[in-house]
């Protein structure tokens, strides 16, 4: 028996992506929005129980994205995500340092890791030359067996490597991206049970640990950008 209405409502906003049915549907919104901050809360307390705390002293409403969608270059011009989304990192939803990131939604939930934005162009050097110098314990953490079963190395790329860089350098491939990441699919069903999905996360986000550790070494001393 499902124990939350999360999908329910993200099915329901899927079909009704207006504003005026979001008015009208604020108190299912918000049982939504509680059953994830539980969910949330559940998957901090496995991580903290392990020796992985991601807290960073946030409440846990700092670590949930917004359902409003920014539309002025998109041709989909609906105003909300149709998912739940956060990501838990001791610096809150920024995506540095980077953090484990959730996403539910109806027929594509998956959990994630590593860096997802690729805009950040520091970033992007810091870690491209971190690879470059620590080559071996990179490709050590992507061919650990428990890791290379359950993920594969995502995120955007160039064709060529950068110019800076030898393209006859063993990690040279790894040198096209612009953003390493790294993403385990989740079904419906394990959603329908909140507590064991928690467990589950929680054990995900563990195996991808040295994975956003080396990331967040390449990344010290990186600064987001302020706002103009």
């Amino acid at each position: 028996m499902n124990d939350n209405c999360m999908l329910a409502f993200l099915n329901a906003l899927k079909e009704n992506n207006t504003k005026e049915w979001m008015s009208a549907n604020k108190s299912w919104q918000k049982e939504a929005n509680a059953d994830f901050e539980k969910l949330l809360c559940r998957i901090l307390s496995e991580l903290s129980a392990a020796g992985c705390p991601m807290s960073g002293g946030h409440d846990v409403k700092d670590f949930i994205m917004r359902y409003t969608r920014d539309t002025r270059f998109s041709h989909d011009k609906s105003p909300y995500h149709a998912s739940l989304r956060a990501h838990l990192s001791p610096a809150g939803r920024l995506p540095i340092p980077v953090g484990f990131y959730i996403h539910l939604e109806p027929g594509n939930s998956f959990l994630g890791g590593g860096l997802f934005a690729s805009q950040f162009k520091d970033a992007t050097s810091m870690i491209r030359n971190h690879i470059v110098s620590h080559g071996e314990q990179w490709e050590a953490i992507l061919r650990e067996p428990a890791f290379a079963e359950k993920f594969v190395l995502i995120g955007e790329k160039l064709k060529n490597v950068p110019r800076e860089y030898d393209a006859a350098l063993s990690v040279s491939e790894y040198l096209k991206h612009k953003s390493w990441a790294i993403e385990y699919p989740v079904s419906d069903e394990e959603l329908d049970h909140a507590e064991l999905f928690a467990q589950n996360a929680a054990a995900v986000f563990l195996l991808m640990k040295p994975f956003n550790d080396f990331l967040n070494q390449a990344l010290e001393g990186f600064h987001m950008p302020e706002r103009g």
